[in-house]
């Protein structure tokens, strides 16, 4: 116990203790310490699978918390009134949090340190989210970058500081302040059945993270350059729904990439350049947030993409019933597991936005519904770089063929029958999960006959390069 002011600890999407700076600097004070879990309207705009992986991870962090003596205190509302009240409450008299860079977090946390100070406390924020500040990395004119190649360069041989470890002793408040139950929020209540099927694949938590850091790290990572685009192999990390929830930091990653990296394993300067792909999605969102909502590029407002969601092949394609068996076993995979093979994305979302000449929001929508390691910033770069609009964009004629695309990344179609049930005469459980995880009402049944295609290839192609030639910017 201390009689100093506590310091309240907002927690947001940093759902760990090590590498944690303002754990980190709160526990080096001395003072009690209370952290605090606000659900407020960007909590309350996640998609189904989001939120109900969210609520794992905060169930899993209370318990670590709990193991160190403190609680995860949970409030609801605007956090800005939230927090007033936790300091009346509590007689803190500091704020601390890990930043956040999303449009809506930035606004809100503005505001929040503004009314802060003028009450005379004390709110401060700290980086941990990313390898480096958006607004840290510049070209020679003082200009964000536009295209990654350069951006790699910019940042590839910059220090970043070594992971901080888990505080040893934290401080408990003498009186604990009322918290609401994080079983009442029900914050998983949209993923309904398909919860059940869905867990089995989801290890929540920061020691399972690590787990897999060291897994990948000893193991996966020499393979990794040409293993993550195998779809049928355990070839990437699958540590993005970690880091989506700051279950595991960005630094702890890069530095078991350099460790590896210095250790000869070759694939570990592909998967740094990932991470930095990552940070390379957050610095275009931080200098240009409508990447997240509109076109990249403004010209691109003008192009003729169908907006219709209710469209019979825009149905077809949300219920993986498109008659492409490679975009039906992503988007299958997607349902069961509540991630989808990165190689599998660019596929699925190509034959969306090229061949089904559907808008992106469409599919950006449908992933931040569906995903377990939804990322704000990955998520609409991913799908802005596929359609053509975003930037670094691939080419306006790359339209992936899917069939193509199966035969050199599944060549003897295991991934696809891992995923896709009807015609097999016994089908692996994981096909089958899938008619487990979706909504009754779609009435789709493994003995259903498979689908012919709502578009060829062959169509979709032609239709999309006439469009895109036909462009008037």
């Amino acid at each position: 116990m201390s009689d100093q002011p506590p310091v309240i600890l907002w927690i947001r999407r940093d759902l760990r203790l090590t590498d944690h700076a303002a754990l980190h600097e709160a526990a080096a004070s001395g003072r009690p310490v209370i952290p605090v879990f606000i659900r407020d309207h960007t909590v309350d705009s996640l998609g189904a699978a989001p939120a109900w992986r969210l609520e794992l991870g905060l169930d899993t962090f209370a318990k670590a918390l709990k193991d160190k003596g403190l609680r995860l205190v949970l409030r609801a509302g605007p956090a800005q009134e939230v927090l007033r009240g936790l300091v009346e409450e509590t007689g803190a008299d500091t704020v601390w949090w890990q930043r956040a860079y999303d449009p809506a977090s930035v606004e809100r946390d503005t505001d929040v340190k503004s009314a802060l100070r003028e009450m005379g406390l004390e709110a401060k924020s700290w980086p941990g989210h990313l390898l480096f500040e958006p607004w840290s990395v510049a070209t020679q004119q003082g200009d964000y970058y536009k295209v990654y190649s350069p951006f790699w360069r910019a940042v590839q041989g910059r220090e970043i500081a070594e992971p901080l470890p888990a505080p040893a002793r934290l401080t408990a408040p003498e009186r604990w302040p009322e918290s609401d139950d994080l079983s009442d929020w029900a914050l998983g209540a949209r993923m309904r059945r398909g919860a059940a099927v869905v867990r089995a694949h989801v290890s929540p938590g920061e020691s399972a993270a690590q787990g897999r850091l060291g897994a990948f790290a000893a193991s996966g990572i020499d393979g990794y350059k040409t293993g993550r685009n195998m779809l049928a192999e355990n070839g990437t990390s699958n540590l993005s729904e970690y880091l989506s929830l700051g279950e595991i930091s960005p630094a702890q990653c890069w530095h078991a990439g350099l460790r590896a990296r210095q250790a000869g394993k070759a694939g570990a300067e592909t998967w740094l350049k990932e991470l930095v792909w990552r940070e390379f999605a957050y610095h275009l969102m931080w200098h240009t947030p409508h990447l997240l909502d509109d076109n990249w590029r403004r010209d691109w407002n003008r192009f003729p993409w169908n907006e219709d969601r209710r469209r019979r092949e825009v149905i077809a394609w949300e219920r993986a019933r498109t008659g492409i068996p490679l975009v039906d076993a992503g988007l299958r995979e997607m349902y069961v597991t509540g991630r989808m093979h990165n190689r599998a994305r660019m596929v699925v979302a190509s034959y969306l936005t090229k061949h089904l000449m559907c808008h992106w929001k469409i599919g950006l929508d449908w992933f931040a519904d569906c995903l377990v390691d939804w990322d704000p910033a990955a998520n609409a770069l991913g799908w802005q770089w596929t359609a053509g609009s975003g930037p670094d964009a691939a080419p306006y004629f790359r339209v992936f063929n899917p069939l193509t695309q199966a035969e050199k990344f599944d060549p003897d179609g295991t991934y696809r029958r891992r995923w896709i049930a009807e015609g097999q005469r016994n089908p692996p459980d994981t096909a089958l999960a899938y008619f487990d995880a979706i909504p009754e009402r779609w009435a789709i049944s493994a003995s259903d006959p498979y689908p012919e295609p709502v578009v060829s290839h062959e169509d979709g192609r032609k239709a999309a390069l006439g469009a895109y030639e036909a462009r008037d910017f």
